[in-house]
């Protein structure tokens, strides 16, 4: 044969044999190994609901299942895994309570759906949310005021006996001074809060042509026909010291008013503190005299949001100039009420959660508040509850504001087992079925009194029983 000829066979041969090798592997798909694109809830998430739910890997690639004995939880749980194109679903039944658990996939547990290629190990660590708090079913021995009133002492006492088994319902005045939110509620529910609450924002211009603070005929109504009274204080002061009368506001941003000033003694803003603080205690001695007992929450929300971002701030003048300013602030309030003998308080501090350097003090303080809004997470409220009680065992909790949050009845079955829970008024209700109120709709009332852990105004006992002063 001719060495030329028998070359070029051999050289044709080969690239033959190359390009039907070539021609081949393009046409079988490469082993890849199946990656992972998400997972819900991530590696490393904290306060998992212990209820059974699942964990939820979703892949690069369409997968298969290829072993399911390969997949385990630690603490062990039981666990059955379905997968569905590039997702594979792990279900697991009951948890523990504050455990870290390890979901386990071992190698080779799912495969690429196209190549076989098996799966690399794949773990998933979370920790489930804490054990609830367990309240205390021993009532506190007596109220921070001093020789106070039998009354006052006889609803301390029974919220305590509530604390942990029910939760007391409550709505507060439209505006100032008035049942209309309360009115609103009893027209679609068929039932009255517990709590009746009265805002004192605007004591700085009473009495006027709108609100007479000294006429206290709503509130002695309220509490004659059975029900308990909650008074707050958005506390307006003077825009200015040359201010008109009426340009007040509690925002500090709108007045020079401060209140490390009001401190000092001879500044403008002590003489307007001290006169302010008479007329209020003028007006909570007119309830005193008709025997009827307040649930006091005076300087709200403090902290506002300081230690929640770079850059938060107080949203009131009274927690403007910090924490020490504003301890001493309550507590200049709170030594001249019992000068003036005031004994039918019961006294309400409203946390922010980080904010224990506002604490007034356990001397000073009866109950617990907690204001929340814009929160519908269960977990997440329930996450705040456990936060609040263990910052403060030895009082009690209560949801002191709110508006836009999850049902009571959830919000109890999840361990946020709240003294009682208090919806914010809406300005424009106008008791029509479609009203669509922002705070607390007609549909989050009537599945509050649906739960058996909800008081209304008929569950209380008659405390005008008890000895007035």
């Amino acid at each position: 044969m001719n060495r030329h000829f028998a070359l070029s066979l051999a050289t044709a041969a080969v690239l033959c044999t190359a390009a039907c090798s070539c021609g081949d592997t393009s046409d079988t798909p490469q082993p890849v190994t199946p990656r992972v694109e998400s997972q819900s809830p991530v590696s490393g998430a904290t306060d998992i609901a212990i209820e059974p739910g699942c964990i939820e890997i979703v892949f690069e690639r369409p997968v298969t299942l290829a072993d399911a004995s390969g997949v385990g939880l630690t603490p062990e749980a039981p666990v059955e895994i379905k997968v569905q194109n590039r997702s594979a679903t792990i279900s697991y039944g009951q948890l523990e309570y504050q455990t870290d658990y390890t979901l386990h996939l071992a190698a080779g547990t799912l495969a690429d759906k196209s190549t076989g290629a098996p799966s690399e190990t794949i773990t998933v660590r979370f920790r489930t949310v804490d054990k609830p708090y367990t309240p205390p079913t021993e009532p506190a021995k007596t109220l921070v005021t001093a020789d106070a009133m039998p009354r006052a002492q006889r609803v301390y006492d029974y919220l305590w006996q509530q604390y942990g088994h029910k939760t007391l319902s409550s709505a507060i005045a439209k505006v100032a001074w008035n049942t209309d939110e309360i009115d609103w509620i009893e027209k679609w529910t068929g039932k009255y809060p517990a709590i009746a609450t009265f805002d004192y924002i605007h004591l700085a211009s009473s009495p006027s042509n709108w609100i007479d603070y000294t006429d206290i005929g709503i509130v002695k109504d309220w509490w004659q026909a059975g029900g308990l009274v909650s008074a707050c204080w958005h506390w307006n002061v003077p825009k200015s010291q040359s201010a008109a009368a009426g340009e007040v506001t509690c925002t500090p941003d709108e007045t020079t008013f401060r209140a490390g000033n009001a401190l000092k003694e001879g500044t403008w803003e002590n003489a307007r503190m001290k006169a302010d603080l008479t007329k209020m205690a003028d007006m909570l001695l007119l309830l005193q005299e008709q025997g009827i007992p307040v649930i006091w929450r005076p300087m709200h929300e403090a902290a506002g949001n300081t230690y929640e971002y770079p850059g938060g701030k107080a949203w009131f003048w009274w927690g403007y100039d910090g924490a020490e300013t504003y301890v001493a602030l309550w507590r200049t309030m709170f030594d001249y009420f019992r000068e003036r003998g005031l004994r039918n308080l019961i006294w309400v501090w409203t946390t922010q959660t980080k904010d224990i350097d506002f604490y007034p003090g356990d001397e000073y303080v009866d109950i617990i508040g907690r204001d929340l809004y814009d929160m519908t997470s269960v977990p997440d409220i329930a996450s705040q509850w456990n936060t609040i009680v263990k910052a403060f065992p030895h009082k009690m909790i209560t949801l002191s504001e709110m508006g836009n949050v999850a049902d009571i009845a959830s919000q109890w079955e999840a361990g946020a087992k709240w003294s009682y829970f208090m919806p914010w008024y809406d300005y424009d209700n106008d008791y029509t079925s479609a009203y669509a109120h922002r705070h607390a709709t007609i549909a989050w009332w009537k599945r509050a009194f649906a739960s058996e852990a909800v008081l209304s105004r008929d569950d209380l006992p008659d405390f005008r029983q008890t000895e007035q002063n």
